[in-house]
């Protein structure tokens, strides 16, 4: 299947389209820096946390299990983001679905986030680059954004 034809009436707008590149660029970039942040400095600060609290063994390794895997996911969406949008910037026909898909995990998980804790304003690390995403691959609701 070859290119699709350009959306957003025709081929997108020059401002409009470096909009679109720069917001899913930058960030995908804040995705890939977050996780590493979660996994290596994230980790370090909990587990001195369990250590000083003197929390189980069995606890600690299944905490960071988990730890490890939400950091791995973080990964996995910044490559996501990453590798959509220099799709899109060769063929701005090429879905944006899979972006959309995360800009949704991280707003409905940063809602549930800020609600469960009494609006931390730290839970805003997910609701950011979430709206950046959202912003960034959100199109007609006539075009086909779910032809993957």
């Amino acid at each position: 299947m070859g290119p699709r034809p350009a959306t957003d009436r025709g081929p997108c707008f020059p401002r409009m389209r470096r909009t679109r590149l720069v917001l899913g660029f930058v960030a995908g970039a804040m995705l890939l820096l977050s996780a590493g942040a979660h996994s290596i400095l994230g980790w370090k600060n909990l587990s001195g946390q369990l250590a000083a609290a003197q929390a189980p063994a069995d606890l600690t390794q299944a905490l960071a299990i988990g730890w490890q895997f939400s950091g791995i996911a973080m990964l996995g969406f910044g490559l996501t983001v990453i590798l959509t949008f220099l799709r899109f910037r060769k063929d701005e026909g090429a879905s944006l679905a899979p972006v959309m898909v995360i800009a949704l995990i991280y707003l409905v998980f940063g809602a549930w986030a800020l609600v469960a804790t009494r609006f931390d304003p730290f839970f805003s690390i997910f609701i950011v680059p979430g709206l950046m995403l959202l912003a960034a691959s959100w199109r007609k609701t006539t075009d086909p954004i779910w032809d993957v």
